[in-house]
């Protein structure tokens, strides 16, 4: 199961990297790669699995390598498409997104940096990445059906 995480979350921070070619495709796919990462945290810290650190790094690492440049997927013009949740918010309010983009990167980063070894180090910095996450998806995206 640990091997099957961790190729996962690998493979997640490669496919973060290729080029976008499809902003509302990309940026689902960007999101999708950020959730499965949280839902390994989640159950981290729900103590639904055992706390490993090589498990938290790397989705730490998914969601930071998501954050980078992520706001170029909503360019003017993707505000509706296929099943998109995006709200309008982020369109009104680019610089607030922007902000809380650049917020989410740099808790990210605090988290891979602090390299937490055990759970309490680990929920210490899942914390302000979770609340980030909950924070954003509550002004600026759209609730699901």
């Amino acid at each position: 199961m640990r091997k099957v995480i961790l190729g996962t979350i690998a493979a997640c921070i490669f496919a973060g990297t290729a080029v976008y070619a499809e902003p509302i495709a990309d940026r689902k796919a960007a999101m999708k790669n950020v959730g499965m990462a949280m839902g390994s945290l989640v159950k981290m810290v729900k103590e639904q699995m055992d706390y490993d650190p090589n498990v938290a790094l790397l989705s730490f690492a998914v969601m930071n390598n998501a954050s980078i440049g992520i706001t170029s997927l909503f360019p003017e013009g993707t505000e509706m498409g296929i099943d998109t949740t995006a709200g309008p918010k982020i369109w009104e309010d680019m610089a607030g997104f922007n902000t809380a983009m650049v917020k989410f990167q740099a808790d990210t980063a605090a988290a891979i940096a602090a390299k937490p070894a055990d759970l309490d180090a680990f929920k210490a910095v899942f914390g302000p990445v979770a609340a980030n996450c909950a924070a954003c998806h509550k002004v600026y995206r759209l609730s699901q059906p």
